[in-house]
């Protein structure tokens, strides 16, 4: 597999790409429902809700803290996740003001 060559896009053009694999898996969505329903959970919980093998919750919810999209406090013998609310709000702007571009063509040229 070829390199993915990310430096030689902007900064706002990776981070754009790397929020979007948050939604590029329905399991993704599905915990960040959950997550924003609950204000907080505990893995087993998702594994409950959401009907998928605890390993493969396990994959989904290191992806989105990886992203930074949600963070984790480890309890005794359980990690309980939550949104990151400041990077959800960082998200949110740059997926808007992406998302919000408009196309100045009044009539379609393709």
């Amino acid at each position: 597999m070829g390199l993915s060559k990310t430096e030689i896009f902007t900064d706002q053009q990776n981070e754009i790409s790397q929020f979007a694999k948050a939604f590029g898996h329905p399991a993704r969505v599905a915990i960040l429902q959950h997550l924003f329903k609950m204000e907080a959970c505990i893995c087993g919980d998702l594994v409950n809700e959401i009907g998928l093998a605890q390993p493969t919750i396990s994959q989904h919810l290191k992806a989105l803290k990886n992203l930074g999209l949600i963070k984790g406090s480890i309890e005794g013998t359980t990690v309980c996740y939550c949104i990151d609310v400041k990077n959800w709000t960082k998200m949110k702007a740059l997926l808007s003001e992406f998302l919000n571009q408009d196309i100045s063509l009044k009539e379609e040229c393709c």
